[in-house]
């Protein structure tokens, strides 16, 4: 058990990151103004993902005692060749579709430091850290342009 609360301690800490390098959207009277409703849906479906991911997280640590681990862990996502399909689908994105997106897309919208989402993926869950990358991607996308913008609309 002492290992899911490192992992936990480490999801708060990717938050306290994922907070500080977007303090430009998140600070007190930023121009993005208040939580929009797509944003808050974006928050409610990463918080209960985060919640339901821990709550199987922490049986599965009770059901494995001596064995909870990353490797064991894995092996138990392919017990069966459903879980398999639906394993292998979850690493391709978590691990590799999810990186890309969030740092290429983030980088061209703006977005500060966007490997942290990521990073928060791997202590929190990929709904978690999918759905504030969608947050902030909408809170980015309220900010008031500075510049007036120059490509065609």
């Amino acid at each position: 058990m002492t290992s899911f609360y490192v992992h936990a301690a480490l999801g708060v800490l990717c938050l306290v990151l994922f907070l500080r390098f977007n303090r430009h959207l998140y600070g007190r009277g930023t121009p993005a103004g208040g939580v929009g409703a797509l944003e808050a849906l974006y928050y409610l479906i990463a918080a209960v993902s985060l919640c339901l991911g821990w709550y199987f997280d922490i049986r599965y640590i009770q059901a494995y005692p001596a064995e909870a681990g990353w490797v064991h862990f894995t092996k138990m996502l392919f017990t069966n060749p459903a879980a398999s399909s639906g394993a292998q689908d979850l690493i391709a994105a978590n691990v590799f579709l999810f990186p890309l997106w969030t740092i290429i897309d983030g980088r061209r919208r703006g977005l500060r430091q966007p490997w942290i989402y990521f990073v928060l993926s791997l202590f929190t869950s990929l709904g978690f850290a999918m759905g504030l990358y969608l947050a902030a991607q909408e809170r980015q996308v309220r900010q008031p342009v500075s510049q007036p913008r120059t490509d065609p609309v």
